[in-house]
């Protein structure tokens, strides 16, 4: 009889890769998923739960907070207790917790509950990416980096999509639930296909170094989702959280460059390419959630379109991701990894471009144009930058380097989500003060016989219909203007693509090394 956890001998090595792969997918998945998935889902888990506007989102917050301190240690964990054995724990437990999400009777609960979710989430998309690293070699790093970062990009993407689906068909519980049969499959693919990595049980753990990062990363998580809603600066609650952060940040890096065993393992960043993908997968997150987040308050409010329809244009994004993903690993072939990159972000800063001329008047044809051709430059960015940041760095610091990875994504796509939605708040009220200057007696055009017969400004419905006219003109200059911060954004960081080594020149040098040096 198979030992539980070995491959069977009589397995083919693609059939078993393949399985492999589909595992870490469906990991990916669940968990890139959960970010996004529940936003949608919120107005009606309010009334369900009885729970107020502050308390309610407190179901997004504490799971991105968990996420986010539980992400730093997932390197040390693996090599202490063994990857298998951390992965399976991790999908048992994010599958547990979701359907204690979908069960949750009161917002305690459900927050309980989030705060698992967070937790068992954290390891799931870097040690996905890890596994996929091993299962693959050098030659076939493209590929599968595309398939994994294919999870990691639809997740977020057709997360409202889904969420909106499920919410109106069936209820919100379902948006939780529906994690069950994917994870059930997961574990019982990992139990069976993956192979356990040698444990390191004389590792001691750097508590004064985590608990100064988790503190943190923490204070910083709260105060960059509370922000908006209580006014930033103007908040005693975000100064304290910023004040908290910095004395964390600080003592977290006064101690790790004066002990012998840091937490956070600094040679990683020596490896130039490893570091120029930490440096672009903070833009591509930054781009990737903060574009998201105007995207659909746009459609929505804006443009007025239904919630599944505005689903549906926003799903367009991610089928050009997908087309992408089939073409890059061929493209890597004959072009670098940093070339791509430069590609894939102007035409991320052409479609921005276009983006920031839409008004309530633009068409659903061009919306669904551009968003393909958006989510076909973040699958041209996305997987070369993947493959370039491993290409160089050593086999044991794998692990420590895809949570480094997945950590730097998630806070970066949290500063992107608080600055552009502060943006756009902000600079609705600074339009709407500025328009409603011109609405004066001397303004000729309110005059006019044609505009006069429509908008009686004498009358309170014609001031009620102006102020409505106002506000949308208002929010189009808003969003237009957040566009464009982020195509600047992107722009200023284009010349760091040239910190990335020749990932071919690096390829043929790892190549040539002989095997046992290579294992070695």
């Amino acid at each position: 009889m198979t030992a539980p956890g070995a491959t069977p001998s009589s397995m083919p090595p693609g059939i078993r890769r393949a399985m492999v792969t589909i595992c870490s997918m469906t990991a990916t998945i669940m968990q890139a998923l959960d970010t996004t998935i529940a936003n949608v889902a919120l107005p009606y888990m309010q009334g369900s739960l009885s729970a107020t506007q502050d308390q309610i989102n407190w179901v997004l917050t504490s799971y991105i907070v968990a996420a986010a301190i539980m992400t730093a240690p997932v390197g040390w964990i693996t090599s202490r207790f063994g990857r298998k054995r951390i992965f399976i724990a991790c999908a048992a437990g994010f599958t547990v917790a979701s359907v204690m999400c979908g069960l949750a009777q009161d917002i305690t609960q459900m927050v309980l509950a989030r705060l698992l979710q967070g937790v068992f989430g954290a390891a799931l998309v870097p040690l996905s990416q890890s596994v996929m690293l091993d299962a693959y070699s050098l030659q076939e790093r493209a590929k599968a980096m595309s398939l994994w970062g294919a999870g990691v990009m639809m997740g977020p993407i057709m997360g409202p999509s889904l969420g909106a689906w499920l919410t109106e068909a069936y209820s919100w519980h379902w948006v939780f639930f529906v994690n069950l049969p994917f994870g059930i499959f997961t574990v019982v693919g990992l139990l069976i296909f993956t192979d356990e990595t040698p444990k390191n049980t004389a590792l001691r753990f750097d508590w004064f170094g985590f608990a100064a990062l988790a503190i943190a990363i923490g204070a910083v998580q709260l105060a960059l989702d509370r922000g908006e809603q209580l006014g930033w600066m103007e908040s005693n609650e975000i100064l304290a959280e910023f004040i908290v952060a910095g004395v964390g940040f600080y003592y977290f890096l006064a101690h790790s460059l004066t002990t012998s065993h840091p937490f956070i393992r600094f040679e990683l960043f020596r490896d130039r390419n490893f570091l120029s993908g930490c440096i672009f997968m903070a833009v591509m997150g930054v781009v990737l959630f903060s574009t998201m987040a105007l995207a659909s308050p746009l459609l929505q409010n804006v443009m007025g379109y239904p919630i599944l329809t505005a689903g549906i244009l926003l799903a367009s994004r991610g089928f050009g991701t997908l087309i992408s993903f089939m073409m890059v690993s061929r493209l890597m072939q004959h072009f670098e990894a940093r070339t791509l990159i430069l590609a894939g972000l102007l035409i991320t800063c052409i479609s921005l471009w276009f983006m920031s001329g839409w008004t309530d008047q633009t068409g659903a044809i061009e919306i669904a144009v551009v968003s393909i051709v958006q989510g076909y430059s973040f699958g041209l960015v996305f997987s070369p930058l993947s493959t370039a940041a491993f290409l160089t760095l050593p086999n044991q610091l794998r692990t420590d380097g895809t949570a480094m990875l997945t950590l730097m994504r998630n806070v970066a796509s949290s500063v992107g989500i608080a600055i552009v939605i502060g943006q756009l708040t902000e600079g609705t009220r600074r339009n709407h003060a500025m328009l409603v200057e011109h609405i004066n007696p001397f303004n000729h055009a309110l005059q006019m016989p044609s505009l006069r017969s429509v908008i009686d400004l004498s009358t309170n419905a014609g001031k009620a219909m102006m102020e409505r006219i106002v506000n949308l003109q208002a929010q189009i200059l808003s969003f237009s203007r957040d566009e464009l911060l982020i195509l600047i954004f992107i722009l200023c960081t284009l010349p760091m693509a040239f910190m990335i080594s020749s990932t071919r020149a690096s390829l043929q040098n790892r190549t040539a090394v002989p095997p046992q040096a290579a294992k070695d």
